[in-house]
């Protein structure tokens, strides 16, 4: 099948910058308290299995089930998940990032894939991040995207969403002195939040909040991040 176009510049383009990005985000999570708590949370809903209902611990009872970041980049919110005591691994389009993280962090996995078609078992998994990843896909395939989060997810299985809010996408088309074609969509919570519980992953909490225009890390628009469940299995 062929694959759509942004889907090509988006790997593109993040091949050219891996290097340079890694190198500029690496300390932005330890900047951001709102945004640990946000992950802080996820892990230990994963962890706990969120109330009961499945989600939490392996077959064999040793522990919680595994977590895949999607969209990982260079690997740094994976290895942040696997510090809070998730067994973690990361996927990305962008061979040059994985690349990366597998440098960064020997000691976890990194696979090159899509999160249109995850290479994970149906409900295989405690829960799944997609921080700041399904900002690049189109709007018409998010729906997909939701369906196969939901398939890989354990009943009671976590999902947890970082996105910028706005209505308007934002066209990049040159990074750290470098060409790139990336498009940032940028979307309502309200939004997000319907298609996912069109897809059976009602939001049970969600943070909205303002711009950092302070430090390393500046932003351009307000930052939602959106926390849903799998409906347990009766």
């Amino acid at each position: 099948m062929t694959e759509p176009d942004y889907v090509h510049a988006t790997r593109t383009s993040y091949d050219t910058i891996a290097a340079d990005y890694a190198r500029h985000a690496a300390g932005e999570l330890a900047a951001k308290p709102l945004d640990r708590g946000m992950l802080a949370g996820f892990a230990d809903l994963v962890r706990t299995g969120g109330g009961g209902g499945g989600g939490g611990s392996s077959a064999n009872g040793d522990g919680p089930l595994p977590v895949l970041e999607v969209g990982c980049g260079t690997g740094r919110v994976t290895a942040h998940l696997a510090g809070l005591g998730l067994p973690a691994s990361g996927v990305d389009l962008s061979p040059e990032m994985i690349a990366v993280a597998r440098q960064s962090e020997p000691g976890l996995r990194f696979d090159v894939g899509s999160m249109l078609s995850l290479d994970a078992p149906d409900g295989s998994l405690g829960g799944v991040v997609a921080w700041y990843s399904v900002i690049h896909i189109e709007e018409e395939q998010l729906p997909a995207v939701f369906a196969e989060f939901h398939r890989v997810l354990a009943p009671g299985g976590h999902v947890l969403l970082a996105f910028q809010v706005g209505d308007e996408p934002l066209r990049l088309t040159e990074a750290y002195g470098r060409p790139i074609a990336l498009d940032f969509h940028r979307r309502r919570p309200e939004q997000i939040a319907a298609l996912l519980d069109d897809a059976g992953l009602p939001v049970r909490a969600r943070l909205l909040r303002e711009a950092d225009d302070e430090g390393d890390f500046t932003e351009r628009t307000p930052q939602a991040f959106l926390l849903a469940r799998k409906r347990p299995t009766a």
